[in-house]
């Protein structure tokens, strides 16, 4: 009978209650008897479905409901929405009656069944009524009637409402019967988590954000789950503590405090949503506290709180070690995203270990020596070597941490929240104290500072002076003298620039290139002179040459070294109708001002007219055509592009060439290593014109103990200093032993 009714749609003139039988009909075959009772052609009952729920909403005969005052076929749709709810509504009165004698794990059972059996249907569902979903629903919720759904999210609203609101009743049946097999497994006994989680992951789909149905809303997932269940974790570990230390050590209940983490870690994995692991271990963290904080209450003698000192380090060097794996892990069987790791969400998580073991030193052991010497030596053991900053990775800690200081103090940036800049700030230095690779740290400093002050791309010069005295503190009044130079140099450039367009002004009218420039300290600052030569276009030249006259004659004696790969430009089209900035370096701006005298040029003769080496031109020529300035026409020959057109006037054509950020990379990283070799060779000499003669072992731990503040030098590199001071007639071997330095006086 089913299958010959919805073989035949009803006419399209057909009044809605022989539209609704007939659609009514079908979706009871969809979500009763999908298997069975479904058609041999789906692909017929398919389009009859579809076909008779357009001619429904299409149809100017329709009623339009009680809000619908509106004239037009587009807007019929709330009779077919109303029955399809009530439908739901109906739906899932027997099921209720199923459920009301069920408990605990069939209980579970039954749900999840359910759940997998429900969802898929309603999506069907919601294809066969698309039409009534892009049309009336989307008209009435930009209309603003949010609580109007896509057909799916009503299936999961009545759902909630009339199925798991009766399921859970006021003793939360169902969050109870999942909180059991959670203790179960607590207590050891093998459980399927695959059940666990489908019932979990339905309240987290329940979650419906009215004015975004595309946001993930966790309120049910919270209100059903989250929140007792943390209630519940609390409770277990309050009593399973007790219990434990009743029998046993503060030692064995750390270690054992340690192992019940990671097991809730995995359990975040197994079935939990992401969101629950922060609130989690906090919970769990809490409780060991307390339980720690009574312990430490009943030991007459301090002397007996040694033995806790390793496990707690231990503890928290693991607890540090966990929260960076899961930070870099991909949850796909320990794969790892290292060099795509977040410097924000880095930093946010190592503060975060720190800030929660500070509350435990400070409440459970009463700030003592001991218990914050542990502190800081497994943070310093975390910190510096994890799963971002492994032999597998070429980041470092301090290099990360730079990386996040770079974004705290550019502009819009979104690394503070509330333009928290100098908190911040405050906050990241305590990780700094940690670092072992301060020297990195430093040069990445310098680095990044000099690409903000010459991109013009910091924050404020505020936020910019605030780093500067915490950096004297670690790194001395040497380095931060430098710093303050580089922020003389953009005064004195600004001042230089002002009073040279002062001076062309008056001797040569008004200036036809607007021109600023920034004269540099070569001892101050991180930069690389071109390696190659550059003809400089005959449209800047003038004032090119008019500036080296001037500059001369205010500075007699200074040579300027010009830095083109450094240099920006910006270019106006007169050959368009439309009129566009274009925002280029010097080499691009050589390259197009070439187009002034020539229609279409080859790779050769613009190599010819720039001096730009040809490898470096062929990186730079592909950015201008792939942005469409250029056209290639044949082989390496390049035309202007007269057809050029583009939704915005400015157009920023400064992209970095390929491989410049590694090569960066690999230049800040030379350059300490040659800065450290040359402090251990200084740091030898220093020590063996003191001590006169020492034994080969002892001179590398005094070096190691005086580098440790600023890097923790290689063993290697200290030996291969050694040799290189034998050399150089610095020290020289003992005659009676061969493991025993003398100094040359």
């Amino acid at each position: 009978m089913a299958t010959q009714d919805l073989s035949k749609i009803p006419a399209q003139t057909a009044d809605f209650g022989e539209m609704w039988s007939f659609l009514r009909c079908g979706v009871n075959v969809i979500m009763t008897d999908f298997e069975d009772g479904m058609p041999t052609d789906r692909r017929v009952f398919y389009t009859n479905m579809h076909t008779t729920v357009y001619n429904y909403c299409t149809s100017s005969n329709m009623p339009r409901g009680l809000w619908q005052n509106r004239t037009g076929p587009n807007f019929v749709g709330f009779d077919l929405y109303n029955k399809l709810s009530e439908y739901f509504v109906a739906y899932f009165h027997p099921i209720t009656e199923q459920v009301a004698v069920l408990q605990d794990e069939e209980l579970l059972r039954f749900y999840g069944a359910r759940w997998e059996y429900f969802t898929p249907r309603a999506r069907y569902l919601n294809n066969i009524f698309g039409y009534l979903n892009r049309d009336w629903v989307q008209r009435e919720r930009d209309e603003g009637r949010k609580q109007v759904y896509p057909v799916y999210t009503l299936a999961l609203v009545q759902w909630k409402n009339e199925f798991l609101m009766h399921v859970q009743g006021p003793q939360k049946r169902l969050t109870n019967a999942v909180l059991h097999l959670v203790e179960r497994q607590r207590n050891g006994e093998f459980i399927g988590h695959d059940l666990i989680k489908k019932v979990v992951y339905s309240f987290v789909s329940l979650g419906i954000d009215e004015n975004d149905l595309n946001k993930e809303c966790l309120d049910v997932y919270k209100e059903h789950f989250e929140e007792p269940f943390i209630q519940a974790t609390e409770l277990y570990y309050k009593k399973e503590s007790e219990t434990f230390l009743a029998m046993n050590s503060i030692s064995d209940y750390l270690k054992k405090a340690e192992e019940r983490l990671r097991e809730e870690g995995d359990r975040v994995e197994l079935y939990l949503h992401p969101s629950t692991h922060k609130e989690l271990v906090s919970k769990c963290e809490d409780v060991a506290s307390n339980a720690c904080t009574l312990s430490y209450r009943m030991y007459p003698n301090p002397k007996c709180l040694d033995s806790l000192h390793e496990p707690f380090q231990a503890h928290v060097t693991n607890s540090g070690l966990c929260v960076i794996d899961r930070l870099v892990s991909h949850g796909d069987g320990g794969s790892t995203n290292v060099d795509a790791i977040d410097p924000k969400a880095y930093v946010d998580a190592l503060l975060e270990v720190h800030r929660r073991n500070v509350e435990v030193v400070t409440r459970s052991f009463k700030s003592d020596a001991g218990f914050v010497a542990s502190l800081d030596e497994a943070c310093r053991e975390f910190i510096n070597k994890n799963g971002a900053t492994g032999s597998s990775s070429p980041a470092t800690s301090a290099e990360l941490i730079a990386k996040y200081v770079d974004g705290l103090l550019r502009r819009n940036n979104k690394m503070a929240e509330d333009d928290d800049v100098e908190g911040a700030l405050n906050r990241v230095m305590v990780l700094f104290n940690y670092l072992e690779d301060k020297d990195i740290f430093q040069q990445r400093y310098t680095t990044e500072l000099s690409e903000r002050l010459i991109r013009g791309l910091s924050a404020s010069n505020e936020a910019e002076a605030f780093m500067i005295p915490k950096l004297k503190e670690v790194y001395g009044f040497e380095y931060t003298n430098k710093l303050q130079y580089m922020f003389h140099d953009m005064s004195a450039s600004k001042s230089l620039t002002d009073s040279f367009t002062e001076r062309m002004e008056q001797n040569h009218g008004n200036m036809d290139i607007n021109f600023s420039v920034m004269v540099l300290g070569t001892n101050f600052w991180p930069l690389n002179s071109p390696t190659h030569d550059y003809i400089i276009p005959q449209e800047i030249l003038p004032t090119y040459d008019r500036f080296l006259e001037y500059y001369q004659l205010k500075y007699s004696g200074r040579k300027l070294t010009w830095l083109w790969n450094y240099s920006k430009n910006e270019l106006r089209t007169n050959y368009l109708s439309q009129k566009y900035i274009l925002m280029t370096s010097s080499y691009q701006m050589a390259i197009l001002l070439q187009y002034n005298r020539n229609d279409t040029l080859s790779l050769d003769e613009l190599v010819s007219a720039t001096s730009i080496p040809k490898h470096v031109l062929t990186h730079v020529v592909a950015l201008l055509t792939e942005a469409k300035i250029l056209v290639s026409s044949e082989g390496e020959q390049y035309d202007l592009n007269l057809s050029f057109k583009s939704e915005k006037i400015r157009i920023n054509l400064k992209q970095p060439i390929k491989d410049d950020r590694k090569a960066s990379d690999k230049t800040v990283l030379k350059a300490v290593d040659e800065e450290r070799m040359f402090q251990i060779q200084a740091t030898i000499w220093r020590i063996m014109k003191f001590r006169k003669t020492m034994k080969n072992q002892a001179l590398i731990q005094e070096v190691i103990i005086r580098l440790s503040p600023s890097f923790v030098p290689r063993i290697p590199d200290i030996k291969k200093a050694i040799e290189m001071s034998i050399e150089s007639d610095y020290i020289k071997r003992a005659k009676d032993s061969k493991d025993t330095f003398v100094n040359i006086p």
